[in-house]
């Protein structure tokens, strides 16, 4: 900014102090004023970086003297402004603070914040079906059932989701999808009261929801390298588990001062701010490297037809035979069965377990279901350098995923045979066992779901699609089991625990036996 001096045509100027006399017509006295005509010259400063304006008062020959100076100057002043608008530039580049960051973080930090939000709208039913219960007069079986159509659409999408993240990236799914289960969250209250429309809302999330982990693996196999992808993985996925600790903390006690409901509208409301944000920071992005299909604006008619000549064509080139015919996607989809049987009816009937059996109220055994997703988080940090530090240091990349996975099977099944078992335990006793036990299966995120990257970058989002497929049934079947064995034994041991245990210890042999993280081309001639 320029700063001007003012000066008048005459030296004697000095700005007088207003006085007021009874005589009307009298002027107001200056000292030493000689009131001639006062002629005025704007000068130039180079005080750039004060915001004020300085008068001061010379004579006629002064004006002259600096009227050349002014000329001489004038190209000193241009600088100056070009030097205030490169500070200001130099300020605006440098933010949001994660303007400069590489692309592959942006990408990670915004799907590992989807992801958040995706568990909370996931156990946020966790935590309302109880006050859903009493309103609406359901028993177990009748919860579950509602707890258990998430999975439906989850299970649909897998597949789908899978292939679309090869065809048009994920991020693109990703954003569609995060936009899905948001808007479906905001309508449960809506159609609470209608058992067929409840579940309807509660499927749309589980399809919206079913399509990100497949996004998140597409952008991960194609962005991360080798060497940082079990840390990439763990802070994507963990998200997860920040997002259930989030759930259980906020929902209580939104539920308890604003209603069931208000828990749907507000989580709900946070998908759509993010998927608006996601608009900016997209805008900024390059295309994904994988998006293989673009849609033509300029005629509607052939670029529809194009495009799904290259969808039918990316279908047929899948090579979905190849896929089964190796031991090795075998061992990864029933391990995502066996695990997603034990976290996803935790997931859904922990709070109630803890209720129950605890004597706790909603928000003291949402506090207490807090710890195994809060647990996780820690013990997912610690995980992931393990296993790129192995690698880093040459252990076989399938040894590694090995042992991972090992200790994500068996601490949950030994903590949860302790618990199930008749030792005169106390109920804070179990609730840690099962804390460490659940904290310890968080180990998977740097065995099984390294895995598909590992062997198939170009196929990992498909490879993702399937096991999940399979994986999501225990969310169908195990959850409305779950409700279904304790109305009829009337005892968690045999409803929760004792099915999750037979799938961590048979899911640890199988495994062992024919996993394998070694890079395959899964040619249809082989």
């Amino acid at each position: 900014m320029t700063i001007f001096t003012l000066k008048p045509h005459n030296k004697s100027c000095f700005f007088p102090q207003p006085q007021r006399t009874q005589n009307t017509h009298s002027q107001n006295p200056f000292i030493k004023t000689s009131f001639q005509r006062f002629n005025f010259h704007f000068t130039p400063s180079k005080l750039i970086h004060r915001h004020r304006t300085i008068v001061l008062c010379s004579t006629q020959q002064d004006i002259k003297e600096n009227h050349n100076k002014v000329s001489k100057t004038k190209t000193n002043v241009l600088p100056d402004h070009d030097d205030v608008e490169q500070q200001l530039e130099g300020f605006s580049l440098n933010w949001p603070p994660w303007k400069n960051l590489p692309l592959r973080y942006k990408l990670i930090g915004t799907t590992s914040l989807a992801f958040v939000i995706c568990n909370m709208d996931k156990v946020n039913l966790s935590i309302a079906i109880i006050p859903l219960s009493h309103q609406f007069g359901w028993n177990s079986s009748t919860a579950g059932l509602v707890q258990s159509s998430f999975f439906w659409g989850y299970a649909l999408s897998q597949l789908p989701g899978g292939w679309l993240a090869k065809v048009f990236g994920g991020r693109k799914v990703l954003e569609v999808g995060v936009l899905v289960w948001s808007v479906a969250t905001a309508l449960v209250p809506f159609l609470a009261g209608y058992l067929p429309g409840l579940l309807l809302t509660r499927i749309l999330v589980g399809i919206g929801e079913g399509v990100s982990p497949s996004a998140a693996t597409d952008l991960i196999a194609r962005s991360i390298p080798l060497e940082e992808r079990s840390r990439a993985v763990a802070f994507v996925f963990g998200g997860l588990s920040v997002g259930s600790v989030m759930g259980l903390l906020f929902a209580p006690p939104i539920i308890q001062n604003l209603g069931w409901e208000s828990v749907f509208y507000l989580f709900g409301l946070l998908g759509v701010v993010w998927f608006l944000g996601f608009q900016f920071l997209e805008g900024g992005e390059t295309r994904p490297a994988t998006e293989s299909l673009t849609l033509s604006q300029g005629n509607t008619t052939q670029s529809w037809q194009t495009s799904l000549k290259e969808m039918n064509s990316s279908i047929k080139d899948v090579p979905w035979k190849a896929f089964f015919q190796s031991r090795a996607v075998w061992a990864m989809i029933y391990a995502h069965f066996c695990g997603s049987w034990g976290h996803y009816t935790c997931l859904s009937w922990l709070p109630t377990y803890f209720s129950q059996e605890l004597d706790l109220n909603l928000t003291e055994a949402a506090w207490v279901s807090i710890l195994p997703p809060l647990a996780s988080i820690f013990v997912t940090s610690i995980a992931s350098q393990l296993a790129d530090s192995l690698i880093s240091k040459g252990v076989e990349t399938t040894t590694v995923r090995k042992i991972c996975q090992s200790i994500a099977f068996l601490s949950p099944a030994v903590c949860m045979t302790l618990s199930s078992l008749d030792l005169g335990l106390p109920p804070w006793e179990i609730v840690g066992l099962l804390t460490g036990g659940l904290a310890l299966s968080s180990f998977a995120l740097s065995g099984l779901y390294c895995t598909h990257q590992d062997i198939s970058p170009e196929y990992a989002s498909i490879l993702l699609g399937i096991t999940n497929t399979v994986g999501a049934v225990p969310g169908i079947v195990g959850v409305a089991l779950t409700g279904y064995l304790l109305d009829t034994t009337h005892s968690w041991s045999i409803s929760l625990y004792a099915p999750s245990i037979f799938f961590y210890l048979s899911g640890t042999v199988v495994w062992l036996a024919f996993a394998s993280s070694k890079p395959q081309t899964f040619s249809e001639e082989n």
